[in-house]
């Protein structure tokens, strides 16, 4: 969807709200596609003294693996978006990631609501931040309670625990 902001490149106050849902359910992150609903993104872009910025909010919901404990989730995904918007890049070289290029007078605003996506979704899928994942010996949940396996000693010291033996 492409945004116009013609009213407002030469307008400094000027202001242009979007509201608008984008569809990334084919988008696969770390070999699944977590986003199955639509994200949602309502916000703004601003002439602030001739520099055009665009903020608002994205959220949908996460629908994915645990990666500790293979569980599937459903978690809500809200991402806070400012970016700035300019009439030509300077220098392609040193791009930065929330920097990006109007199309004559229009923004592209399905190319940067999904690269704040992308660049805000976490490396590993987690049921929760505190999740204990899964016992490596057994298999065991380690977030229903101890599995019960012994602990392996450390083969570092296995000098010492034969002193201990005799």
């Amino acid at each position: 969807m492409l945004l116009g902001l013609s009213k407002i490149i030469d307008c400094p106050g000027g202001v242009v709200p979007f509201e608008t849902s984008l569809d990334l359910s084919q988008m696969e992150f770390g070999g699944s596609t977590p986003l199955a609903e639509p994200v949602h993104a309502v916000g703004q872009v601003r002439n602030t003294a001739g520099v055009l910025v665009m903020t608002g909010e994205l959220t949908t919901r996460l629908h994915g693996i645990c990666d500790r404990c293979a569980k599937s989730f459903v978690r809500d995904f809200a991402v806070s978006l400012e970016a700035v918007l300019v009439t030509k890049l300077e220098n392609e070289d040193c791009e930065d990631p929330w920097t990006f290029e109007l199309d004559g007078d229009q923004a592209d605003l399905d190319d940067i609501l999904t690269t704040a996506v992308v660049l805000n979704m976490d490396s590993k899928q987690l049921c929760s931040e505190d999740c204990k994942g899964l016992c490596p010996r057994c298999g065991a949940d380690l977030n229903l309670g101890p599995c019960g396996c012994k602990p392996e000693p450390d083969p570092r010291l296995a000098v010492l625990q034969q002193l201990l033996n005799k």
